[in-house]
């Protein structure tokens, strides 16, 4: 699946494939560029990134301004990358690349979806075999909450058959400190994202829309039960119960 991009103020998404740079810039009609960020204050030509196995790279092609490189998810993580810089390596999951401006800043969302991890517990050296895990899951991803919170009903009755609507995982999690704005919005694109980058469920077609969604919902939550992917101890990721999913409003 590569890397994704997010492209500038809209919720569609570039494929990164390996060996295929992907340009970011200004543009001009004689300079194209993959991702445009049309501002006076950024190169034609800025930066170019490119997919290598489960990471990837950043090119900073201009000669005096510095771009940052942030994860949005972590506790203040970030990278620097040069003026010049060549090739520099992104280890987060969730990137956000940006490049200031006159007034502000300018950007856009990188995805790695296929970071790679070793089953719990392995005690693999360097020089052996290793055994990678099946579902490349990050328990500090927002997107793992989100899947948790999912779980959550089940996780404590496993006679349950409910699974949280939208609006239940929204008011659930928004007890958080880093969920404080949590979204509708949001929580659908992270189900999206389990559903077709982490677990790689085969998506249902040739159904209504609103169908779909709690198809994907209940494909989700399955997967992650069935394969052990939460446990009863990723509940201490959400805040205590303090009233039963009935008394949420859904509307």
């Amino acid at each position: 699946m590569g890397v994704l991009v997010q492209l500038p103020g809209s919720s569609t998404t570039l494929p990164v494939e390996p060996g295929r740079p992907v340009t970011f810039g200004r543009g001009h009609p004689e300079v194209a560029v993959d991702i445009e960020l049309p501002h006076a204050g950024v190169s034609r030509l800025a930066g170019q990134i490119t997919a290598v196995a489960d990471h990837w790279l950043i090119s900073n092609f201009s000669a005096t301004t510095g771009y940052v490189v942030d994860n949005p998810e972590g506790g203040g993580e970030y990278l620097k990358v040069a003026p010049r810089r060549l090739d520099a390596p992104v280890p987060f999951e969730f990137s956000r690349v940006i490049i200031p401006v006159d007034g502000g800043s300018l950007g856009f969302l990188v995805y790695a979806p296929e970071h790679a991890y070793a089953e719990p517990g392995g005690s693999a050296g360097a020089d052996q075999d290793r055994t990678v895990a099946a579902f490349s899951l990050d328990e500090t991803a927002k997107y793992f909450t989100v899947l948790v919170a999912l779980c959550e009903p089940r996780l404590r009755d496993s006679s349950s058959v409910a699974i949280p609507l939208i609006p239940e995982i929204v008011a659930r999690l928004r007890e958080l400190p880093a969920f404080h704005d949590l979204t509708r919005t949001a929580v659908n694109f992270h189900v999206d994202y389990l559903a077709g980058r982490k677990l790689r469920i085969r998506q249902r077609t040739a159904t209504t829309e609103a169908a779909r969604l709690e198809w994907k919902r209940e494909a989700v939550v399955s997967c992650a039960l069935r394969f052990d992917l939460v446990r009863e101890e990723h509940l201490l990721l959400l805040p205590s119960r303090r009233y039963p999913l009935s008394d949420i409003d859904p509307h």
